[in-house]
Formats: structure tokens, C-alpha cells, sequence
């Protein structure tokens, strides 16, 4: 065999860099019927022309628009509740509610820069894992690094000013659900952590960003409410700090996301079922159970281990992921045979590619729920949809590569 020229062999280093840095698997996940389902070929297409178009964009932080209406400084996450509005009868006084109305002059630009953010990094990490190229793992960490590590850019590591409510509240802990569109970037630093482009005193500083918030979201009273939200909230708050605890190396909080979904989720939010009956008490109860059920699965691709696999974990009466699947899959199929109210805006939108169909059909070994996940929208420009689906980039969490367990 003739020796590597100089491109082909930084290629070849580039990818054993690559798979060095995946092979801690996750062993429990079985491979479902892949004869029809190859993910790598799936995502390709759309991966490598999002790349291309993202490699020109630039970084834009929480510092790049600011809200009167904020009581945070320039580096501070701001959002504001979405179904508070003016009171018609009181324009200048505090807000009222109408759940499920989103209010269309709520400020949102924060909102939208992170959800770019997790965009550009999610979709760079996919396709240095397709191709070994390490330009878009330098794009990726030039994004990671403006957001967690410089001076000037940086944002806050806490959620002081989430989900505000004018005229009542300067933030609330509800506005903890506002970063779950950072669950893929920790993700990707986990995933570019041995990349020659990422300088060991970058990854610890975003390590320490991230483990900075964790102690914020696990001590603070917003953090603590929302970690006893008896809806999706709670549920949002394990997804987010079992995959945060997972960078950082905190046990300790993956232990307890672990209790929680078996002996509370499980219990408490599922129905005997599979449905979660706080949502289906909503307004739109279509879109927050696929929300839901996509946070617990979540939750349990990322916090599963051999020894403690939520996939297959059920309680004594049956509720399990596998009987949350079993119970919307059928309406993802054919979304005429919902039982329930349609939800009050937002209907026609859903379902998308929702990625308990995916992680469940690998987990469980369901070619039909993969065939289902194919079949649906991979790309949505829908606000409301695009806030509600935070894990876009399934080469991150399935695929030949499998992703890492907590780093150490």
C-alpha cells in the first residue's frame, strides 16, 4: 500500500481524533432494523447545505439587543412570558394572562439568538462528525466561545430574567425552560472536546460556564421552583441539568434525574396510559405532549446507563418510555385519530420530526417509529415549533458514532 499523501493523512488523523473522543458508547442502546434506516445518509444532504450556508455567520450573543422592559444588565438572558398580554382595560398596568395566546410583542430577541446559536453549533458538530473537516469544528467553537468564554460577548450563567411578566414579575423560574436550546451545544462541546481547534483552557472555561449555571439552577429559588414543576417544566429542567451534569461530571445531579424521572415522572406526570395529563389539560394539548414526551426522552438518552436504563424502565403498573410511545405514536401517524381538543393555534404545524421517534426506535427496537420520523419535516421555521423541538441534530445522540457518557 503506497504511504498517505499530506491531505489524507491529516483527514485520517482528523477522524481517529473524531472517534476517539465517541468511543465512550452508550452499550444498552440496541440497534434497531437498519436496513431501511441509514441516519448518516439521511442527514447528510441537509447537514452539509446548512453548513455551507453557516459557515459565513458570525456570532450573535445575548449582547446584541437589549429590552427596555429588562431589569438585567447588558450580558443578561431576558425573555418574557409568552401568554401575558396588555390589559385592555388597564394599557399601562400589569399584564393579564390568555394561555395558549402567545403575545407577538413580547421582546424575543434573546430567545432567538440562542436558538440560532444552538443551530450553527449543532449543525457544525454534525458535519465535522460526517466529514473530519476541521473547519466546522473551528465555526462551531468560535460560536461556543463568544457565548461561555469572552469578556465582551458572554452571557450570565443564570436565568434572573427569564419569562418576565410586565408590571409583575422581573423574571420568574418558569424562564429556567428558556435554555433548553443549550442541551445540544453541551452536547457538542462533550462531542468536539478533542478537536485540535478547541484549546484546553476553552473547553475548561466553558466547562466551568456550564458548571457555574448548574449550581445556579440546582441553589437558586427560580432554579428550585422549576426543578418542582409538576408539568413539562420539571421535566425541562432534568432534560437540561442531566446533560449539563453530563459535561461537567456532576453524578451527584444525574443520580437525582434519574430517581426523579423513575419515581416522579413516571408516577406523578404519566397516566397509566402513556399520555402526561397536565398537558393534555392545556390549550394545546397535541403540541405539549409531543413536547413532553420528547423531554423524557431526552432525558433518558442522555442520563441512561447499563446499569439504570431508563429506556427500559417501567413501573409496576406498566408506565414506561416505551407506553409514552405507544401512546402518541399513533397520532403522529395519522394526527385525525387525536381524541382530545384541538390546540388553539399551532395545530397544523405538528407533529414534525420529533425526536422520541427516533431515540425510541433505535432504543426499542421500532423500525416503524423510525419509518415514521423519516417520513416527517426535518427543518421548520416556525417559531412556536422551533422553541418546542431543542434536539434538531440527531447525529449528536444516534448514528455510527455513539455519543459520550459524562465527562470526568
Amino acid at each position: 500500500m503506497p504511504p498517505l499523501n499530506a491531505s489524507l493523512k491529516k483527514r485520517f488523523v482528523t477522524l481517529a481524533v473524531i472517534a476517539l473522543n465517541l468511543v465512550a458508547f452508550i452499550p444498552f442502546v440496541k440497534a434497531a432494523d437498519t436496513s431501511s434506516f441509514d441516519i448518516v445518509e439521511i442527514e447528510r444532504p441537509r447537514i452539509m447545505e446548512q453548513a455551507a450556508k453557516y459557515l459565513s455567520e458570525q456570532p450573535v450573543t445575548v449582547t446584541a439587543a437589549h429590552s427596555d422592559r429588562s431589569a438585567g444588565g447588558r450580558h443578561d438572558f431576558f425573555s418574557e412570558g409568552d401568554y401575558w398580554w396588555p390589559d385592555p382595560k388597564n394599557p399601562d398596568g400589569p399584564y393579564i394572562q390568555h394561555d395558549g395566546l402567545t403575545n407577538t410583542n413580547n421582546f424575543v430577541a434573546h430567545r432567538h439568538a440562542m436558538i440560532r446559536f444552538a443551530d450553527i453549533v449543532g449543525t457544525m458538530t454534525s458535519a465535522y462528525i460526517l466529514t473530519g473537516d476541521e473547519k466546522y469544528a473551528q465555526h462551531a467553537i468560535k460560536h461556543i466561545k463568544a457565548w461561555f468564554v469572552d469578556e465582551d460577548t458572554k452571557m450570565n450563567p443564570n436565568l434572573l430574567y427569564g419569562q418576565a411578566i410586565k408590571g409583575r414579575f422581573t423574571g420568574r423560574s418558569t424562564g429556567v425552560i428558556d435554555t433548553i436550546h443549550l442541551v445540544e451545544v453541551a452536547r457538542s462541546v462533550m462531542l468536539l472536546k478533542n478537536s485540535p481547534s478547541f484549546a484546553p483552557k476553552d473547553y475548561e472555561a466553558v466547562r466551568a460556564w456550564f458548571r457555574e449555571y448548574l449550581t445556579w439552577l440546582t441553589t437558586h429559588p427560580y432554579g428550585l421552583g422549576e426543578r418542582a414543576a409538576t408539568n413539562n417544566h420539571g421535566i425541562c429542567w432534568s432534560m437540561q441539568a442531566a446533560q449539563f451534569a453530563a459535561l461537567v461530571g456532576d453524578e451527584d445531579v444525574l443520580n437525582w434525574v434519574r430517581n426523579e424521572f423513575k419515581n416522579v415522572y413516571l408516577t406523578r406526570n404519566m397516566a397509566t396510559n402513556g399520555g402526561f395529563t397536565a398537558e393534555l389539560h392545556r390549550t394545546k394539548p397535541y403540541g405539549y405532549s409531543l413536547f413532553v414526551i420528547d423531554a423524557m426522552a431526552g432525558i433518558a438518552q442522555i442520563a441512561s446507563t447499563p446499569a439504570d436504563n431508563l429506556w427500559t424502565y417501567q413501573t409496576p403498573d406498566g408506565r414506561g418510555m416505551a407506553k409514552a410511545l405507544e401512546f402518541i405514536y399513533p397520532y403522529i401517524a395519522d394526527k385525525s385519530k387525536w381524541p382530545y381538543p384541538h390546540d388553539v393555534l399551532y395545530w397544523d404545524q405538528w407533529p414534525v420530526r420529533q425526536p422520541c421517534l427516533l431515540f425510541g426506535g433505535v432504543a426499542l427496537n421500532k423500525p416503524e417509529y423510525l419509518a415514521e420520523w423519516k417520513k416527517l419535516k426535518p427543518d421548520f421555521q416556525v417559531d412556536e415549533v422551533k422553541r418546542n423541538v431543542p434536539l434538531r441534530y440527531p447525529l449528536l445522540w444516534v448514528g455510527p458514532m455513539k455519543p459520550p457518557v459524562a465527562q470526568k
